[in-house]
């Protein structure tokens, strides 16, 4: 099954709630304005998804430390996806993800992993998930769930947003985290479909369990190089006869008719 991102032109909720419910605003006595603004619905679910919890629980921080040279830490959000940081969290601790590749990423918009087969058409062994839509914006940052047009069909491949994208991908994709630190290693990951020479997780681990960074490889000192005395000239010597080059066998004579 070909895991990969369906581009699916929406409109932004909120954009279009908050215009509406200001013009009806104007209409009415100051208390029932105040009111339809603050019950409107697509408005709370956007502010409420973009303001991320501020307490960072480790059990709800993904570590993805990347061959690009760095940690990305990730805050999730059970909040927002809870059965899709269900099955994150469970494919880490199995150790699904170490060494998995990014196999197709986008100059400008995404870096999409999680496929053990590097090919876009591979999962885990678990069933697959039931879509949980939310909010949460497709920001620089923001990690989704990859699908198929199918929406209940996500399984083990997500995606990293290089850049803003939230006309097309809110409200179709499960957005479930955001990175918070080592975006850097983020933006070195190779470009391809797939790349040439592929950055990949070298390993992934919840914040709670305490897995350190892998050690950074040592640094080899230059090693200095002692002057090597010049050797006094040698008498030429005679050159040997050059060796008489072999003499061709002769060319077939063709046939006489």
């Amino acid at each position: 099954m070909t895991r990969v991102l369906t581009a699916l032109i929406a409109m932004l909720a909120f954009a279009t709630a908050m215009p509406a419910a200001a013009q009806e605003a104007g209409k009415m006595s100051p208390e029932a304005a105040m009111k339809a603004l603050e019950t409107a619905p697509t408005a709370s679910a956007a502010v409420a998804a973009t303001a991320a919890p501020t307490i960072q629980d480790p059990e709800n921080v993904l570590h993805l430390d990347l061959s690009t040279g760095g940690r990305v830490s990730i805050l999730m959000r059970p909040d927002l996806a809870p059965g899709h940081i269900e099955r994150i969290k469970t494919l880490v601790r199995r150790g699904f993800y170490d060494g998995i590749i990014f196999h197709r990423v986008i100059e400008g918009f995404m870096a999409q992993t999680g496929d053990p087969q590097g090919t876009g058409q591979g999962g885990s062994d678990l069933p697959d998930l039931k879509a949980e839509f939310n909010a949460l914006p497709h920001l620089r940052g923001t990690v989704s769930m990859a699908r198929t047009q199918e929406p209940d069909s996500a399984n083990s491949q997500f995606f990293i947003m290089f850049m803003p994208m939230t006309g097309t991908m809110d409200g179709n994709y499960t957005g479930w985290g955001r990175v918070f630190s080592g975006m850097e290693f983020v933006d070195k990951i190779a470009r391809g479909e797939p790349p040439a020479t592929p950055s990949r997780i070298l390993k992934a681990s919840i914040g709670a369990d305490n897995v350190p960074p892998p050690p950074s490889p040592p640094t080899v000192a230059a090693t200095a190089v002692e002057p090597t005395a010049v050797p006094a000239p040698a008498e030429a010597a005679t050159p040997a006869p050059a060796a008489t080059p072999a003499t061709p066998a002769p060319a077939p004579v063709p046939p006489q008719n």
